[in-house]
């Protein structure tokens, strides 16, 4: 799925996956997606109870799954949000519960800065069992016309000379 399919398919709550697995060298568009899904599959009650958000630096695999597992409390879902899941030791322990995951539960996992070596088995069940994004870095000469575009949907206008000089001092970072 586009990034714009995922952004859809989370604002009207249709065809929400078990499992999505958002990797790439752009962390804009992971930071979108997994912000998209904190705003909008559950409610400010809901996610009192329901909403876990853990970082791959303090947490290993095995709590993951213990937390993947559990069922939600007062609601139909449950949402829980890896971010930094690129320093989480031993993923391919989570092999077994991509193949059988909780209904209720969506797992976020953020992978930035690079993708999974595809050579990996658990590269190959989670391209397989999960809806994967994959944000690639756009190249410098790209950036202006993302400015241009971007502004252009949030009501703004900006000449193309301006976005040019917009984009040499922010660099390739979209975040910025």
């Amino acid at each position: 799925m586009n990034y714009k399919e995922i952004i859809s398919s989370i604002r009207n709550k249709e065809k929400i996956h078990p499992i999505y697995f958002l990797m790439g060298e752009e962390p804009y568009y992971i930071e979108r997606i997994s912000d998209e899904f904190t705003k909008n599959l559950l409610n400010d009650e809901q996610k009192t109870l329901n909403l876990i958000i853990l970082y791959g630096k303090e947490i290993t695999t095995n709590q993951i799954i213990s937390e993947a597992k559990q069922f939600p409390f007062g609601s139909e879902q449950r949402l829980i949000i890896i971010k930094e899941a690129q320093h989480l030791k031993n993923i391919e322990l989570l092999d077994s519960y991509i193949k059988n995951p909780q209904k209720s539960t969506v797992l976020v996992i953020n992978y930035k800065g690079k993708s999974l070596d595809k050579r990996q088995k658990i590269s190959k069940t989670i391209l397989q069992e999960c809806i994967v994004f994959e944000s690639k870095k756009l190249y410098q000469e790209k950036i202006p016309s993302w400015i241009i575009s971007y502004l252009d949907k949030n009501g703004f206008r900006i000449k193309n000379s301006a976005a040019a000089i917009l984009a040499e001092h922010t660099g390739t970072d979209l975040s910025k």
